[in-house]
């Protein structure tokens, strides 16, 4: 599976006051920063579409191995327009796109592994029931987005390319952290300074010893979501006998069955999730996230006035 990425930064920051993409969050700047977390989620080939104050931006992340590519017309174009040209170059190189303009810094690889690993033709993150960037999008919808009039900028063409927008919930705020404005800089300064000291919530279930643990609950989320035990290990990187003795394991302990299987037909058998096996997952999912909210707040409370 071939995966880019596209990030727009051909904007004039007209109401930042600054050129956002260099400005520093921590030792890095906000495209570094970007450019780091793509690469830390396994992203090889990133392509900037710059515009105003190309050259100091391209030499300023020269040495990243990334494709430059211009806006010429950014004073005079919207951002959509910046969009396609990113999105049109990595159209026949790459099966799936990420796409962030360059004032959302601080979401995370991990979040981006979600994205990825989701197999969704059109993804967001959610966050506190919020969407987010970066998207992501299968390149067999660009013909329709690249073909698209424009009203209502990427979001319109989004909306209008026929595909459903899968929202992936994920535990990270910074989906939804941009630098518009000063204020909405210190505000990413301060979100950017807090999170270096944070609680690390681990929600396992347990018996005598846990027995299902959030990677459990992703082996049986892609298990439902494909159909199919063997795809669900590969995406996860995981043994098929492996992810086996983890099934059995749990079905051990809870005493009844999590997954069916049907045999045969045109494209062989499945693996699904029983109804007691959804609900099992869905309790997790809900409980796991409730337990991080109230874990932020509780941190908050506790630390807020200290760190």
């Amino acid at each position: 599976m071939r995966v880019g990425a596209v990030i727009v930064a051909a904007g004039m920051s007209s109401r930042m006051g600054d050129f956002k993409p260099m400005l520093n969050i921590g030792s890095i700047s906000i495209a570094q920063r970007i450019v780091a977390t793509f690469r830390q989620a396994g992203v090889t080939r990133i392509v900037v579409v710059t515009g105003y104050n190309a050259q100091q931006l391209e030499r300023h992340l020269a040495n990243n191995g990334i494709v430059f590519l211009r806006n010429e017309d950014y004073a005079g174009t919207q951002m959509f327009d910046s969009a396609k040209i990113g999105l049109s170059y990595l159209q026949d190189k790459c099966d799936r796109i990420l796409f962030t303009p360059v004032d959302i810094p601080l979401f995370t690889a991990m979040t981006v592994s979600s994205l990825l690993l989701s197999k969704a033709e059109l993804a967001c993150p959610v966050c506190m029931g919020k969407p987010g960037h970066p998207l992501l999008i299968s390149s067999s919808l660009l013909p329709r987005i690249l073909a698209d009039s424009g009203e209502g900028g990427l979001q319109g063409a989004i909306r209008r390319c026929g595909a459903e927008m899968t929202r992936i919930p994920v535990d990270d705020a910074g989906i939804l952290h941009d630098a518009d404005t000063p204020e909405d800089y210190r505000a990413l300064l301060d979100y950017h300074n807090k999170q270096l000291i944070r609680p690390e919530i681990t929600v396992s279930l347990s018996r005598e010893r846990p027995f299902f643990d959030e990677r459990t609950a992703m082996l049986l989320a892609l298990v439902e979501e494909t159909k199919s035990v063997r795809t669900a290990c590969q995406r996860m990187q995981i043994s098929y006998s492996g992810s086996w003795n983890i099934i059995h394991a749990l079905e051990s302990q809870l005493r009844f069955p999590l997954l069916e299987r049907s045999q045969g037909g045109a494209n062989g058998g499945e693996s699904r999730l029983t109804e007691k096996g959804k609900r099992l997952l869905d309790c997790y999912q809900r409980y796991a996230q409730r337990l991080r909210q109230d874990a932020a707040a509780l941190f908050e409370e506790y630390f807020g006035a200290e760190l």
